[in-house]
């Protein structure tokens, strides 16, 4: 698969991903331009997003519906080569964090000690665990009702220690491929290989569900174990707020 494709489906996953979990909140909208998911009580996804390169009047329109909805963030897909990142901050957007899409063809599988037990959330007490556990770990709130209102589309695993939650995962499949999202583990409970871990399974688990690609979009943290289990870059996103 040639890489601008990757990169469409990158970000198709990314987004449909959003417009997905905001859907049962009537939380997602979409104009000409641009879309936006924000759910109330939740700290994610709140994002605005564009399909296109970014014109002076889409960046005004956006700027209008953050001023609106505030906690939004504007995540700019640097695949243009345009420069039009400069027109959001020109207008008072600032960076606010950094990831980078990456992608892995998914041609055998990862062997691993296996030292946690996981679990696919589908109750409302797993639900609960889940969402508890997952801003010790990223340092914002995913709502117990995200999981629950989206357990068939998404699939939500909990991953524990010695019966002690300790980590999370999402996985969502989008044709042939699929996107590994909130890879976290608590903080004491890092640098232990644990994140590698459950990476490994996420992998593992994309190959048994015949996906051909695993996509991810990674952060300055967890960058350097995507690396080391084969993940290539694809593209920069600036995630800006106002």
């Amino acid at each position: 698969m040639k890489n601008s494709t990757l990169i469409r489906e990158n970000i198709d996953n990314l987004t449909g991903l959003w417009k997905t979990v905001g859907t049962p909140f009537e939380s997602y909208h979409k104009n000409e331009n641009l879309e936006y998911c924000q759910i109330e009580n939740s700290g994610w996804p709140n994002k605005l997003w564009f399909r296109t390169d970014i014109s002076e009047s889409d960046a005004e329109n956006a700027i209008e519906i953050m001023q609106e909805n505030p906690g939004l963030v504007l995540p700019y897909f640097d695949i243009h080569h345009s420069n039009s990142d400069k027109i959001l901050e020109d207008k008072g957007l600032t960076v606010k964090t950094e990831q980078v899409a990456m992608v892995l063809k998914l041609d055998q599988k990862f062997s691993y000690e296996s030292n946690l037990v996981f679990k696919r959330v589908t109750t409302k007490d797993d639900a609960e665990i889940w969402a508890d556990l997952y801003p010790n770990a990223f340092g914002y709130v995913i709502s117990k009702e995200i999981l629950v209102e989206n357990y068939h589309q998404v699939q939500f695993y909990l991953f524990s220690l010695d019966k002690q939650p300790i980590g999370t995962c999402m996985l969502f499949q989008t044709g042939n491929t699929i996107g590994i999202h909130g890879v976290g583990v608590i903080p004491e409970m890092r640098r232990k290989g644990f994140a590698e871990e459950i990476m490994k399974f996420a992998l593992n688990l994309s190959i048994d569900l015949k996906a051909e690609y695993a996509l991810l979009q990674a952060s300055a943290m967890g960058k350097d174990i995507y690396t080391r289990l084969g993940f290539e870059d694809l593209f920069v996103i600036k995630n800006y707020i106002f």
